[in-house]
């Protein structure tokens, strides 16, 4: 039985295809669906003699994360599903996983590939490396 379902989302029509995926199998067993985003964002570009960082206000990640969140959401209808949003920073796949354990979820749907329209977005081969480790099921949507 499913109780929590998270769906990680790159604004990708993959993405938006595993949330109506992730939904319809909410309403069956009436679970709660958890839509993340997770910006990637690299912290340091290597030069000739030097790294150089690169620093992203706090507003910007918000901003890019509150977008895709909306444009996975563009059009779709949650019916009475409950359904929460959540914007992380970091590696991908190690965030899903991380938010797996944290938050007990019994199922992820995923997109079996993204390229979504924001920048910074990654969800093609982190969704093999969330097959692989996760601890809970996976659902890959095509």
């Amino acid at each position: 039985m499913f109780k929590k379902i998270l769906v990680a989302t790159d604004a990708s029509e993959y993405s938006r295809r595993a949330l109506r995926t992730a939904l319809e199998i909410a309403r069956v067993f009436n679970a709660e669906v958890e839509l993340l985003f997770v910006i990637h964002l690299r912290e340091a570009y290597w030069g000739y003699n030097a790294v150089y960082s690169i620093l992203v206000p706090q507003e910007q990640i918000e901003e890019a994360g509150e977008l895709a969140l909306e444009a996975t959401l563009e059009g779709i209808d949650l019916g009475d599903t409950s359904l929460i949003k959540k914007k992380e920073q970091g590696y991908p796949a190690s965030v899903i996983l991380d938010e797996i354990d944290k938050e007990n979820v019994d199922l992820v749907v995923m997109g079996s590939h993204g390229y979504g329209p924001i920048v910074g977005s990654v969800l093609g081969s982190v969704s093999q490396r969330v097959v692989q480790r996760a601890k809970c099921p996976v659902l890959i949507v095509k």
